[in-house]
């Protein structure tokens, strides 16, 4: 298989299903590391969260219905959705082809520009594993509402292409409101950006961007991008209660300052993701 169609699967997977990885997931995994953290071991699994079920934020509660059919706000997303398939084939496409893997070790790099620095299971391994959970945590949360009102993406109303299409089946069966990776990206920006305050600005803007990746590809409306904000938001929030996530976040701003003090550069090339963000 390959490797871009599996992870793009495997991102999927580990949303859809609010943190549980597939068997047919598992079956593409590459052998984890025997000195790994197990919660940080390779690719082929989702972390286990911060939060219980039933510690976890309501969506139901928090979020309203998505925009019904003929209102203002849905001829919006409409709109929005019409503007963002005139960007197909472009840079900010690539990018937004880029955003659309959430899977470990591409998905780590994904603030490296932002902050600065490298964000690798070597060079900052307690923000590694704290992204991997909250992943699962911001996964979860979101899914009740997914699943309740089974939003039809864009793309299967609009019939434009969408950034991977090998999922096309995967994404039509599962619900577009609200927007699982764009929920997961503002988490970890508000969360990276509290490790790196001086990098707040940069970091805050790539959130709203990774967000914003999923209307550009085609498999989300502008307000499910929105309303996942707000669920992040309320993650982060109940996170900040749990003294092992207050662990790792302090750790994490410590390995980010020791990263940047070394002058460990990304490894991504920032001024091309520079020029593919702007073209949007």
């Amino acid at each position: 298989m390959n490797r871009r169609v599996w992870l793009a699967g495997f991102t999927v997977a580990a949303v859809a299903a609010g943190g549980a990885v597939t068997t047919a997931v598992r079956s593409q995994a590459q052998p984890a590391a025997a000195t790994a953290p197990a919660a940080a071991r390779g690719p082929s699994q989702v972390a286990t969260g911060y939060l219980t079920d039933a510690m976890m934020p309501s969506s139901l509660s928090l979020l309203p219905p998505p925009p019904a059919a003929g209102s203002g706000a849905m001829k919006r997303d409409e709109e929005s959705a019409k503007a963002a398939v005139a960007l197909h084939g472009g840079p900010r496409w690539t990018q937004a082809t880029q955003d659309a893997i959430l899977a470990f070790p591409a998905a780590a790099e994904t603030f490296s520009c932002a902050v600065d620095t490298r964000i690798t299971e070597t060079d900052t391994p307690r923000l590694y594993v704290l992204m991997r959970r909250m992943m699962s945590d911001v996964g979860r949360s979101v899914r009740p509402t997914k699943v309740k009102y089974q939003r039809a993406r864009p793309f299967t109303v609009n019939g434009s292409p969408q950034c991977t299409p090998e999922l096309d089946t995967v994404l039509r069966a599962d619900g577009s409101y609200p927007s699982g990776h764009s929920a997961i990206g503002w988490a970890w920006a508000l969360v990276i950006a509290e490790a790196a305050p001086d990098r707040a600005e940069q970091v805050l803007a790539r959130g709203r961007a990774f967000g914003q990746s999923r209307v550009v590809c085609n498999v989300h409306w502008l307000s499910d991008t929105e309303e996942g904000r707000v669920m992040a938001a309320g993650a982060v929030a109940r996170l900040h209660a749990e003294a092992a996530f207050r662990d790792d976040l302090a750790a994490a701003k410590a390995e980010l300052a020791k990263a940047r003090a070394a002058g460990l550069k990304p490894t991504r090339n920032c001024a091309t993701e520079a020029a593919q963000l702007a073209a949007g």
